[in-house]
């Protein structure tokens, strides 16, 4: 087991890469966004690969799960690789209880509308923003402290 403070390029690379899948999950929120700012839409290229294997029908549950298995359970895995994807897990965890919360109780309550949107920009934009503080602090081999979250991971994490 690698000590808890060290780091190599590899797990700093696969630290990096497990926060595609809350980027992912926040891309269900960002069409408000991109119709508000359309020359912007061609930073989605490079994603769309990602996002058509993503949305294959329950492709998100088995990745979670080969996840948690795999890699947050193993200790053989660096505690930086488990840290930081537990914590992508949970991100994404989180962006589905928003979907259902969005889906089944605002969105038929607000029909549409300014506060709607605003609603998914900020979802949106919050997401971009844990993710690029997440993964620059993981490719200079720190831990990346979300409120919260993190507390959650280090309590799972050993």
């Amino acid at each position: 087991m690698t000590w808890r403070g060290s780091t190599t390029p590899q797990d700093r690379l696969f630290a990096c890469l497990v926060y595609l899948l809350p980027l992912l999950d926040g891309l269900r929120f960002a069409a408000p966004f991109f119709q508000q700012f359309p020359a912007l839409l061609p930073i989605l290229i490079p994603f769309q690969p990602l996002m058509a294997l993503y949305n294959f029908p329950f492709a998100a549950f088995i990745i979670f799960i080969l996840l948690f298995m795999l890699v947050v359970r193993n200790d053989n895995i660096s505690h930086f690789v488990r840290f930081n994807t537990l914590q992508a897990i949970l991100l994404g965890i989180v962006l589905s209880l928003c979907s259902l919360v969005m889906g089944f109780i605002l969105q038929p309550a607000l029909q549409g509308g300014l506060i709607l949107e605003t609603l998914f920009n900020v979802i949106f934009l919050g997401t971009v923003a844990a993710v690029v503080y997440a993964v620059v602090q993981s490719a200079l081999g720190r831990y990346a402290e979300i409120p919260t979250i993190s507390d959650a991971v280090y309590m799972q994490v050993r």
